[in-house]
């Protein structure tokens, strides 16, 4: 399915037409911009040589928009120019500098210039942010002096203007800053004046995703009540926050990428929310004091109005993601079809699955049970595991159908992707659960999570492995080397050594390990502790490491360190590289090899084990 595959993306509407990113395997992982008009196919709005996408916090997201009057702005991945792309095709550069990212743009009212956060590189050593306005013509620096900056929205109107912003040691779910300026324009150019915080100033908290409900109107969720909740905010007066009806659940996402939106006005004045419940995302719409689930929109962003009906890109568990409109759930594009003789009963489902861990926590993560029609298990066997360690460390494990989960389940593996402490999606006490305890909370609650598995009978203790990466790689690490209930594990990209992680990752991480681990380097021994690399010895279990050799978030450097030293204790260690790959695999042939490999891994491990 590797070559067959497309992601689907950042879906935005604007009056005839619905605009998303399509990242194709097939075309060395290239991101083009797709367009479909009313009535008509979708169709490739920028030429083959383009790549849409942004360097900005490495991570990226938010790298285009559209205006009102259809002008799409966007940034090429590659040279990092801005450019517009007119109606009748034209692309035309904005005046973006050189050595500089930009990204979360956002269309003025008329039309003829963006905001848009820039990442500037000129200067050497921490790149500096802002907030800027382009045109044609010039790049006018509004909002500087914070370390980040995000999510600069104009109001209806262009009379204030909103941004999200926060500072180191700080990451954006930490604490953040939500403030309001107003505007005004002169010669067509804008000017922020008087800037007012309507967050973040009196006590930490963290905004996510603002959106303008009217002009002087701002709705955004804030954590303030233990979770992020919507709340509204009225600019020009002094009063707080107005909460809106508890969502049971949490709105928002942890800001990893731009362009992310949990809320969606709509022009009768309702609101839409992505909430997550029990570690399943749901959209809800707000009816008088009480939020609706939505149960025929499976997405994981807030729907888009089209017309006079929704559209959204699906995110169910047993079908392709797709771009569907109305009710009915009119599919217009679809990320691959099933190959021949595979169907949805093919698919596993999530179970939520809550259990104890260490210190009296329960901790969470979905539960998938082997699927194939065509083959069963033997009647007393019990399915080998694979655990499954998210990034970030600050992320979640989606329910949204997944290669990743889908090779296993369908090859007789049960899966359980866990939501360790420290994950979203369970209020922020959760979240600052793994402050200080990075390779310490996340690894018990994989290992509880096992336990608890083989305990209910769904999973073969003798064949658990454990698979992570990113952040993920480092727990399957420490994992490996303080417990034993794995029989082997797959680091991809994963983090070996925090003292060179703390000194060589890029700005938007390079305080995040004050939080996860301590102040570095006062606190030194903490980071040589909590390093996979200082615990080869205790590592029995055989290991996988895959990486790209142009990984700049975690440099392979990293994987090697780790590589050679298992060999030289004589431990089972195989490392393989993906040339042109950087911090997550985007080619066709890296993900068809990847997954192939991992695959045959486990199978030898487990017939050398005779299981």
């Amino acid at each position: 399915m590797a070559g067959r595959s497309i992601s689907l993306s950042e879906l935005k509407a604007q009056a005839d037409r619905l605009y998303w990113l399509e990242t194709r395997p097939q075309e060395g992982g290239r991101t083009t911009l797709v367009s479909m008009k009313r009535g008509e196919t979708p169709e490739d709005l920028l030429p083959s040589t383009v790549g849409v996408g942004t360097r900005v916090h490495e991570y990226g997201g938010g790298a285009y928009d559209v205006s009102s009057c259809q002008r799409v702005v966007f940034s090429d991945r590659k040279s990092g120019a801005v450019q517009l792309r007119e109606n009748d095709g034209t692309l035309v550069s904005l005046a973006s500098s050189t050595d500089c990212a930009y990204a979360d743009f956002s269309f003025d009212a008329t039309g003829t210039g963006v905001f848009c956060v820039r990442e500037d590189h000129r200067s050497g050593g921490e790149p500096r942010a802002a907030i800027v306005w382009l045109d044609r013509e010039r790049e006018c620096v509004l909002v500087e002096g914070d370390d980040f900056y995000a999510a600069p929205r104009p109001a209806p109107g262009n009379g204030h203007l909103a941004w999200i912003s926060w500072n180191h040691p700080d990451m954006p779910w930490d604490a953040t800053q939500l403030t309001v300026a107003p505007l005004t324009w002169e010669d067509f150019r804008p000017r922020t004046g008087a800037s007012r915080i309507l967050a973040g100033e009196a006590s930490r908290c963290s905004s996510v995703d603002p959106v303008w409900e009217s002009a002087d109107t701002l709705l955004v969720s804030l954590d303030t009540p233990g979770a992020w909740h919507p709340c509204r905010f009225t600019v020009t007066g002094e009063a707080g926050p107005e909460f809106l009806p508890d969502p049971e659940g949490e709105t928002g996402f942890p800001h990893w990428v731009f362009g992310q939106s949990s809320l969606r006005v709509l022009p009768d004045g309702r609101i839409l929310a992505q909430i997550v419940r029990d570690g399943l995302s749901h959209t809800a719409l707000l009816a008088g004091r009480h939020w609706q689930i939505c149960p025929q929109i499976e997405t994981a962003q807030a729907p888009v109005l089209f017309g006079d009906a929704l559209a959204w890109i699906t995110a169910a568990p047993d079908a392709p993601p797709a771009v569907v409109i109305g009710k009915n759930s009119r599919i217009i594009r679809q990320a691959f079809d099933f190959p021949e003789g595979i169907t949805s009963e093919d698919c596993a489902h999530p179970e939520p699955f809550a259990y104890p861990s260490t210190g009296g926590a329960i901790a969470h993560a979905l539960y998938y049970a082997p699927v194939n029609r065509h083959r069963t298990l033997g009647p007393t066997e019990k399915p080998p595991l694979v655990v499954m360690a998210h990034g970030g460390p600050t992320g979640r494990a989606s329910s949204a159908f997944s290669f990743k989960v889908q090779w296993w389940t369908s090859r007789g593996f049960a899966v359980l992707d866990v939501n360790y402490r420290g994950s979203t999606g369970f209020g922020r006490r959760y979240r600052e659960a793994l402050n200080g305890e990075w390779g310490v909370t996340d690894v018990e609650d994989c290992v509880a999570g096992v336990h608890h598995a083989v305990a209910h009978g769904l999973a073969d203790p003798a064949r658990c492995v454990i698979r992570g990466s990113s952040a993920g790689g480092l727990t399957v690490l420490m994992a490996l080397a303080t417990s034993d209930v794995f029989a082997a594990g797959c680091s991809l990209y994963g983090v070996t050594d925090l003292r060179a992680l703390a000194e060589e990752t890029h700005k938007f991480e390079s305080r995040y390990l004050d939080r996860l681990i301590g102040p570095y380097p006062e606190q030194e021994a903490l980071y040589l502790e909590r390093s996979p690399l200082t615990h080869v010895a205790r590592i029995t279990a055989p290991l996988l490491f895959l990486h790209g050799d142009l990984d700049k978030v975690v440099p392979l450097d990293q994987a090697k360190a780790m590589h050679h030293a298992l060999q030289e204790l004589g431990r089972a260690s195989a490392l393989h590289v993906y040339e042109g790959e950087s911090h997550g695999f985007r080619q066709e042939q890296t993900l068809r090899d990847s997954f192939t490999r991992e695959l045959a891994f486990y199978q030898q491990v487990f017939g050398q084990n005779q299981v």
